[in-house]
């Protein structure tokens, strides 16, 4: 077992520093140095296997180097260290994740269905097993390294919050919703989505993620408070008339 990592510790080979690049013709075809993506995602699959089975700190560029099936030159070519292939991860799966989540605002259904729907897709997201295992990993290292923390919140919860508070915002414009502060608002609502369920997931009280019907439960119950809470008296009047 190696000692605790330090960053940026480990350093490319030094036969690499400053290595030209190959002459036109010389590999007509194939993609420059570090820009085959084949080879990219063979080094991504192997590190994300070694940080799930060994954590973020025991893992070394050795291991993954051995589970990728590469060498290390290969490997600085694409990363330059730990830190920068666990973030490429992160990003890849958040990308992966939540493709799409937001575009159950956008469904033309009344307020009340949009949110549900909304919640639901959302809760669905933070409480699986692949979003619960990144998140205990960045909260595992954000204390010797916030830099990374802070990216992944401003990348992937923080840039969610903003397209929600713009759907709120005109919600608001057309008079169904009254909200002093738009933002607190926003993250009132993604809690109501999870009460109960995010906590129990991330510290591993429950062995399964939340079924269909308790995220529902959750969510409509989220979303009938919320709405009691901003709601306003065009809404209510606006979904007594639906409800006939």
């Amino acid at each position: 077992m190696e000692s605790e990592f330090k960053l940026r510790e480990e350093k490319p080979p030094a036969e690499m520093e400053g290595c030209p690049m190959a002459p036109d013709g010389v590999r007509r075809g194939r993609p420059a140095a570090g820009q085959d993506p084949v080879k990219r995602k063979q080094i991504l699959d192997g590190a994300r296997r070694v940080f799930i089975d060994m954590g973020f700190d025991a893992a070394s560029m050795n291991d993954i180097t051995r589970e990728a099936g590469v060498s290390k030159g290969t490997i600085y070519v694409y990363f330059a260290n730990k830190e920068e292939l666990f973030e490429a991860i992160v990003e890849e799966e958040r990308g992966s994740i939540f493709n799409n989540l937001y575009g159950a605002l956008q469904s033309g259904d009344g307020l009340r269905e949009t949110l549900i729907n909304f919640g639901m897709a959302l809760s669905f997201k933070i409480t699986c097993d692949k979003v619960i295992s990144a998140q205990r990993t960045v909260i595992g290292v954000s204390e010797r390294m916030p830099d990374l923390g802070k990216r992944f919140y401003e990348r992937g919860p923080m840039h969610g919050h903003k397209i929600f508070v713009d759907f709120l915002e005109a919600v608001a414009k057309k008079g169904l919703l009254e909200m002093k502060d738009i933002s607190l608002a926003a993250f009132q609502f993604t809690d109501l989505c999870m009460a109960g369920l995010f906590r129990q997931c991330i510290f591993a009280y429950r062995s399964e993620p939340p079924s269909e019907e308790e995220i529902r439960y959750v969510v409509s119950a989220g979303v009938d408070l919320f709405l009691k809470a901003y709601g306003t008296e065009k809404l209510r009047r606006l979904m007594g008339a639906e409800s006939d």
